[in-house]
């Protein structure tokens, strides 16, 4: 049940708009969720996939988008190359981009997802080139910020998706599909409570 203070976790399938209109034909958030009277916290790319938040609670928008909080959002990144130790230290502490430097960051190399699904089209494969992932977490909110940095550090960016958004994941969520959060969950979050995290962890 939709409540006045309200938050969907919504798993944005690639080459969808995070917006409910369009004047070109693209595909939006109308074709993916009904969700009246609620808005997205923040943006993710049209070419990228993964979370987006849908809130009609202003102060949980403010608290989630505006870049003084510094939420931390986790992006699982397919990159072209393979990503060596000082491209991972750099970065971890910060790339110079054409609108500054960024903050600090974790950055890790791993294993493609076990739970990856399937992207329509496919990405791009050259044979010569290995490709990796990188699990990048953020506290900023640049355009296409990501995308910007892996190729600040030589490794360009295949395919992007963002796994979590504070505490929540896109765990149990399907591309296409939706969740809400429970009102306690929320009220924990904007009371900045740790107690939030750790329930989190005891449901996985």
């Amino acid at each position: 049940m939709v409540h006045d203070r309200s938050l969907l976790l919504v798993n944005k399938p690639f080459q969808v708009l995070t917006q409910f209109t369009s004047k070109d034909g693209k595909a939006t958030l109308h074709d993916v969720v009904s969700a009246p009277g609620m808005y997205p916290a923040g943006r993710l790319d049209y070419d990228s996939e993964g979370l987006v938040l849908l809130t009609n609670w202003d102060a949980l928008q403010t608290r989630l988008a505006d870049p003084k909080w510094k939420v931390p959002k986790t992006y699982l990144v397919q990159v072209e190359g393979e990503p060596t130790s000082d491209a991972l230290r750099q970065l971890r502490h910060g790339v110079a981009l054409n609108d500054g430097h960024t903050l600090p960051s974790e950055a890790n190399a791993e294993d493609e997802p076990a739970w990856l699904w399937t992207r329509t089209p496919p990405i791009r494969i050259r044979k010569a080139i290995p490709t990796s992932w990188i699990r990048l977490t953020i506290r900023e909110g640049r355009n296409r910020q990501v995308r910007r940095m892996t190729a600040a550090v030589g490794l360009p960016t295949l395919r992007l998706i963002r796994w979590s958004v504070g505490p929540w994941t896109l765990e149990g969520v399907a591309p296409g599909a939706s969740r809400l959060v429970d009102q306690l969950e929320l009220d924990v979050f904007m009371a900045g409570s740790v107690a939030l995290r750790q329930a989190q962890r005891e449901r996985r």
